[in-house]
């Protein structure tokens, strides 16, 4: 028998050290008045569905799918004009709060081979897709 792996989830701290994370990640977001300008009003239902969904996309419980389905992320962020420099700036202020937060550089390497995909597959500036919540038939906060 081999021992279970143990999950990024648990190797970056668990629950607790993924809040920090995300708050970590939301000051940044609220120090850049351009990035700032791409969130709503009020932050704190995104911070804990972000909270969710990196617990789970680390490998801890599915709480996120539990509460709101799948993810369906870029579907999720239509209602938000996203262009490449609002992604790169969203990889580097993550980035930010994860070093902030100690995460392990081999870690660190996992993560971002991930989300730098992702965070690019969430432009949509200059497309045609739906931009009100009640287009997409789904809550946003």
């Amino acid at each position: 028998m081999q021992p279970e792996q143990v999950t990024l989830f648990e190797r970056v701290g668990g629950r607790d050290a993924v809040g920090r994370i995300v708050e970590a990640f939301y000051r940044h977001v609220e120090a850049d008045p351009v990035q700032r300008a791409i969130y709503p009003d009020d932050l704190e239902p995104g911070k804990e569905k972000l909270k969710l969904f990196f617990e789970q996309w680390m490998g801890g419980e599915p709480r996120y799918t539990g509460l709101y389905g799948h993810p369906r992320l870029r579907r999720r962020h239509f209602p938000f004009v996203i262009d490449e420099l609002a992604a790169g700036r969203w990889l580097r202020y993550m980035r930010q709060a994860m070093q902030e937060e100690g995460v392990r550089e081999q870690d660190l390497r996992q993560v971002f081979e991930a989300l730098g995909p992702l965070a690019h597959h969430m432009v949509n500036a200059g497309q045609d897709v739906p931009r009100g919540a009640h287009e997409q038939g789904m809550r946003l906060s």
